[in-house]
């Protein structure tokens, strides 16, 4: 596993308004720090079972450290496509490449945490998983059944919960 990158407050984000256009670019310090509204793509990974894969974020995260999550994903790029932001993130968190992503729809969220407009994608595979950027450190699959468990029993990350469950939960088995 690799260490976590050092430079990720310097990284370049989008701030964006209501309908995600963006406003102006800023480092991801300064969107972190005053809690500005950004992009953001949240990808299901189910596999052939139909069961939903979980994964917990490494504690060196900037927001939610050590908490599980339903969808890997993360902040897209200035100028970036919603489906290239979706496909990188895929690679960058689970080592998963070249596999088809069915569009699930968006929205927005906004807690005391963060504000994101974010888009939701499913990708269909068994693995094999990697974590080779260091943002996650464990994974397991879940069923339809046992998700309620699991959301009761871990600390998931919010954004995910609210805006990838709805759109994917009907698709599990």
């Amino acid at each position: 596993m690799s260490p976590p990158r050092t430079d990720a407050g310097a990284e370049p984000v989008e701030e964006v308004d209501e309908a995600g256009t963006p406003i102006r670019v800023v480092t991801r310090a300064e969107m972190r720090a005053g809690r500005l509204r950004h992009r953001a793509v949240f990808i299901a990974v189910v596999d052939g079972a139909g069961r939903l894969l979980v994964h917990q974020r490494s504690g060196h995260k900037d927001l939610w450290p050590s908490y599980w999550d339903v969808a890997c994903g993360g902040v897209a790029a200035p100028g970036e496509s919603w489906e290239l932001a979706a496909a990188r993130e895929l690679g960058e968190e689970l080592g998963v490449r070249g596999i088809p992503l069915r569009a699930l729809g968006g929205g927005a969220y906004d807690d005391g945490d963060v504000s994101v407009v974010g888009r939701c994608f499913m990708a269909r595979t068994d693995g094999p998983f990697t974590f080779a950027d260091g943002e996650v450190v464990d994974s397991r699959f879940v069923d339809r059944s046992g998700l309620a468990t699991f959301l009761a029993d871990e600390q998931v990350c919010p954004d995910s919960v609210a805006l990838i469950l709805p759109l994917v939960s009907p698709l599990l088995s």
